[in-house]
């Protein structure tokens, strides 16, 4: 074995290391997300009123700019969680690892240009010496719009999280080196997301899919920062799968 390998194989994180690893993430993009809808997006947006959503958003710019901000780190946070996700799930199946892989970072994309719209009525309310042609009505009109484009397109990014969701919850469940009903909780949340490929079925109900994700999430977060991953079976599995020609 060379020096380098050798080096290599020491620095790499044990299974159980990785999942601790990935419990915080998950914890820290959780508080991050939740801070940034609910204390900062719920309590300035109103989507019924156009006028007093602008007059929030500008009376608090400050506060508008650091939930743009928290935004960013939350999916920061969450690409962060794909990979070591990937690295822990792909002994069970390396396609199916790499599919719940892809479609969360799909949805990741979609979210991310969606808080594009989330900024931008920072600059049609800043008073910009282009948009004088417009009246102030109009303006705070564009602004709402923006802010509806949006959700809407962190709605459609949640269908892509269903996808990924139900395949890591399968992944789970066959691993041997998490709980099944870990699999359970994910595979079930995951159909909860898949509500949104129409959009409107997955608003009326998103309140309790998201209650129950969130549920879900502080278990699987629990355990790997408590229990964590079997280090002994995850090797076993690994081994079985680099010894196999259909993961």
């Amino acid at each position: 074995m060379s020096a380098v390998s050798s080096v290599d194989g020491t620095a790499e994180m044990s299974p159980r290391t990785k999942g601790r690893f990935a419990g915080a993430v998950y914890l820290l993009y959780v508080i991050a997300g939740v801070y940034a809808q609910t204390f900062i997006s719920d309590r300035l947006v109103v989507f019924g009123d156009a006028a007093r959503t602008a007059s929030n958003i500008l009376a608090n710019q400050s506060l508008y700019r650091l939930g743009f901000t928290v935004y960013l780190l939350e999916m920061a946070g969450q690409i962060a969680t794909v990979v070591l996700f990937y690295q822990l799930l792909k002994p069970v199946s390396r396609t199916g690892a790499m599919l719940a892989a892809v479609f969360e970072l799909t949805g990741c994309g979609i979210k991310i240009f969606s808080r594009l719209f989330y900024f931008a009525p920072l600059l049609v309310l800043g008073g910009a010496s282009h948009l004088s042609a417009f009246s102030k009505e109009q303006l705070e009109s564009v602004a709402l719009l923006l802010l509806r484009i949006n959700d809407n397109g962190a709605a459609i990014a949640l269908a892509f999280f269903g996808f990924s969701t139900v395949l890591q919850g399968w992944l789970i469940y066959r691993s041997g080196f998490l709980p099944r009903w870990l699999g359970v909780i994910e595979i079930i949340g995951g159909f909860g997301w898949l509500t949104f490929l129409s959009p409107p079925l997955g608003m009326r109900v998103f309140m309790y899919v998201a209650v129950y994700a969130l549920l879900g999430l502080l278990a699987m977060i629990v355990w790997l920062l408590t229990v964590g991953i079997d280090d002994e079976r995850w090797r076993a599995r690994a081994a079985q799968a680099s010894s196999s020609i259909w993961t």
